[in-house]
């Protein structure tokens, strides 16, 4: 037998890597030590170890009984700044991109899939369209044109004195006026561009492991053209049946946590869209003029600025449609002249468009408002449309390949996409009506004598309208949840007490347990709720859309001469309406304003955040940044770095709630060898419930039982009264059984001699707190045992054999 030979540094020490969840977590909480020192990372994610645990490698004999432990702490991703919170104002871009990821699971589909990702980045595009006009509409329309035109209302804002046509001013002419206020929206489009780049730097410019396996099914890029050119190469080819053998899921793929080329893609051509939008508003009012009258401006030179924001605008969307994410191997190319070109292009059109504008024309005056309605309404239709093709798409990828805990049988994309859409609208329309309402003073914009300006569309009134509508439809559901939850929580009381043997039961202490679980079971709710609520806004804004086409008014005055009570409620819902959405907006502010002063404030914001941007910005580029494209890399370089240098350590990683998936994506990150010497520890995890539901394409029933496949072994702890984590349902009998659940919360009915004070209710916290966790730790590390030193010529194995859990 040749002679054994040993790895360097095999110390067989155990090392469980803890990783936090939502909301943020110190080190010195996660490792119950005030002295935490940081190993490795920098201030904004590092990994952490108790000081007598520095050195933990080098002495393997203290840690027979309990395994060295470090803390990932990546809370300061998402929470740890308090100008983070701004970025509860571009929601509905962050909405947007969760719809990417929510397709179905594909299943020899390709031009389907193809065909979802472009019309969710079409429909996202929509988003920034929306916003940029938004702000043309208030700095154009309603500033410069409406209230700087009209002595009315410029006469009460001095700060207008030098665009009001009372002074006769150079800048008093309307094209100039329009050229003043095209700095706003300009400026705005700026700004999301540079926070798109500069968040790309900060947080999402971290490589993955280098040297990482290729893809499975998938040529070797290195011998073979290369075909992520085609759009959406993410998923080319579609994914294959769960019966095509051993795929290497799409988490686990080499560029999956990399998207720079896309996002940089994607960046120009929202910005170059967004200069568009401002340069097609300013210009349309001067080719329009030009057309009805005769002027010193030749009618051509309008023709040709129009013709060629155009043809820039068609640019912008085919580069939108013609490339997805290239995620099947490390893609580090960067389009550099086309995300120089395409912005460029457009903010010099916009430049040209405000010096056509500026011409002098002594003529020209400024009367009613600008054509807004047209644009309002083409994007509202636009996006209906759009929803429709992507509910259509998605349903067919579902009939493929059904799984029957996929959210709304598939539509769940189309639904959160109609969501953003009209999250968009509201924060949009609320701006809108709020600003025309205060350059208005007394009077109300386009309603009676003494309204000073016209106000903003007609169509924003009707959607406004809805909104109280959409609210009492909504009150159906919510009492009916409301209903069911006390019902259940009525009929858990006997089972409850059942369960702990009380022998004198507390109704109190009975009935707020089961309050607790039937609360925490309302989460699986959430998918009906979305769907009331998308549909309803479908419908409803169609019916907006109608509406203000056919009648051209505002709700109030369409419904005169109608019977009184007709018309006194459509007046009310137009006025409800305008005001909710207007403290919609401001509530948005307001939240981001006490973020940044309360620290409490800032974490609640930050959980928000913690859910909703964990996926890559694959649709909007304007989204908030991605704060897993650095805490996955980090966790499985650690993990490399571990089992690397120790061939007999072993490995758990244990994650918490946001942080279980976090572990889970980086695990499926590590190559094959190395995933099978790490031991998964989960709780509290929404991996299954919220993930394999909204996302099956990357955490439904095929990826999760690969990964179980593919690691040592996996446990994973559940409480009924959690209302984020749950089983993860891979249970095919005790030889792989993962789930450990439901735990007992609280953990004593009463008072007992071992918890002689009233146990709390922990629900989502505190899993540490249970014996069971201590158990299912000691056993997943047994189970991976130590590995023996690697023989000549041959692989390391372990001691106790290849666990099947």
């Amino acid at each position: 037998m040749p002679p054994a030979t040993q790895a360097p540094q095999s110390s067989g020490a155990a090392l469980e890597l803890l990783v936090h969840g939502v909301g943020g977590t110190t080190p010195q909480e996660m490792l119950d030590d005030p002295r935490a020192v940081r190993v490795t990372g920098d201030a904004t994610a590092a990994v952490y170890r108790r000081p007598e645990d520095i050195d933990g490698e080098r002495h393997p004999e203290r840690y027979r009984a309990e395994p060295v432990a470090e803390a990932y702490c990546w809370s300061n991703l998402t929470s740890g700044n308090a100008s983070r919170a701004l970025w509860l104002l571009l929601l509905p871009f962050m909405v947007v991109n969760l719809a990417h990821w929510m397709r179905p699971t594909a299943s020899g589909r390709t031009r389907a899939v193809r065909l979802y990702g472009v019309l969710v980045r079409l429909l996202a595009l929509s988003l920034t369209v929306l916003l940029t006009a938004a702000a043309c509409e208030v700095a154009l329309d309603l500033v410069a044109w409406q209230c700087a035109g009209t002595s009315g209302c410029s006469g009460r804002r001095s700060w207008l004195g030098f665009l009001s046509t009372e002074q006769g001013g150079w800048w008093s002419q309307p094209g100039r006026r329009l050229a003043v206020a095209a700095l706003v929206p300009a400026s705005l489009v700026g700004l999301l561009w540079y926070l798109s780049n500069r968040t790309w730097s900060a947080y999402e410019s971290q490589r993955p492991l280098d040297g990482a396996e290729p893809d499975e099914d998938t040529p070797d890029t290195s011998r073979t053209p290369d075909t992520s050119d085609t759009p959406d190469a993410t998923h080319t080819p579609a994914d294959p049946p769960p019966a095509a053998g051993h795929v290497r899921p799409a988490l686990g793929r080499p560029g999956f946590w990399y998207g720079r080329r896309i996002v940089a893609r994607l960046r120009a051509a929202h910005t170059a869209a967004g200069f568009l939008t401002v340069a097609s508003c300013v210009a349309g009012a001067a080719v329009r003029h030009d057309r009805a009258a005769d002027g010193p401006v030749p009618e051509v030179l309008g023709g040709l600025i129009a013709a060629a924001v155009g043809a820039c605008a068609l640019v912008a969307v085919w580069v939108v449609c013609r490339r997805g994410r290239s995620e099947r191997r490390l893609d580090q190319r960067l389009d550099s002249a086309l995300i120089t070109f395409l912005p460029g292009t457009a903010l010099a059109l916009l430049v040209l468009a405000a010096g056509y504008a500026a011409w002098s024309r002594p003529a020209w005056e400024s009367t009613g408002s600008l054509p807004g309605e047209t644009a309002f309404r083409a994007l509202a239709l636009g996006q209906g449309a759009l929803v429709v093709v992507l509910g259509v798409v998605a349903r067919t990828l579902y009939r493929r390949a059904p799984e029957p805990r996929t959210t709304m049988y598939g539509l769940g994309g189309p639904a959160v996409a109609m969501l953003a859409c009209a999250l968009g609208g509201v924060m949009t329309g609320g701006v809108a009506q709020r600003v025309a309402d205060w350059l208005d003073g007394p009077g109300t914009p386009g309603m009676g004598r003494d309204a000073a300006i016209a106000g903003p569309p007609v169509l924003l009134s009707w959607q406004a309208s809805v909104i109280p509508v959409l609210l009492l439809l909504l009150l159906v559901p919510v009492i009916a949840l409301v209903a069911r939850t006390a019902r259940e929580a009525r009929r858990a009381g006997p089972g409850i007490e059942a369960e702990y043997g009380a022998e004198r039961p507390e109704p109190g202490r009975t009935r707020r347990i089961a309050r607790t679980r039937a609360l925490a079971a309302l989460t699986d709710s959430a998918p009906w709720i979305v769907g009331v609520v998308s549909g309803a806004s479908l419908l409803l804004g169609a019916g907006a859309v109608a509406g203000a086409w056919l009648s051209g008014q505002v709700p109030g005055l369409a419904m005169e001469g109608s019977s009184p009570f007709v018309e006194s409620l459509a007046e009310t819902a137009q006025s409800t309406g305008s005001w909710l959405v207007g403290f919609g907006f401001v509530l948005f502010v307001a939240c981001g304003r006490r973020a940044y002063r309360d620290a409490s404030a800032r974490r609640t914001i930050g959980i928000l955040w913690d859910v909703g941007t964990f996926w890559p910005r694959a649709a909007h580029p304007f989204a908030p940044p991605c704060y897993a494209e650095r805490a996955v890399p980090d966790l499985a370089s650690r993990m490399s770095a571990w089992t690397g240098a120790n061939t007999r350590g072993r490995l758990v990683i244990s994650g918490h709630s946001q942080g279980s998936v976090l572990a889970a994506s980086a695990v499926w990150q590590l190559p094959d060898a190395t995933r099978r010497r790490v031991a998964l520890l989960t709780y509290g995890s929404p991996i299954e419930r919220l993930y394999g539901r909204w996302f099956p394409a990357y955490f439904g029933p095929v990826p999760l039982h690969g990964l179980h496949r593919s690691v040592h072994c996996w446990r994973n702890l559940w409480r009924a009264t959690d209302p984020i984590g749950g089983p993860v349902r891979l249970d095919e009998g005790r030889r792989t059984e993962v789930d450990r659940g439901p735990l007992k919360d609280p953990l004593a009915y009463g008072r007992t001699p071992e918890l002689p004070l009233p146990e709390p209710i922990l629900g989502h916290s505190d899993y540490q707190a249970d014996p069971v966790f201590a158990q299912e730790r000691a056993a997943l590390l047994e189970q991976l045992g130590p590995l023996l030193p690697r023989q000549a010529g041959g692989a390391a194995q372990t001691g106790s054999g290849r666990s099947s859990g």
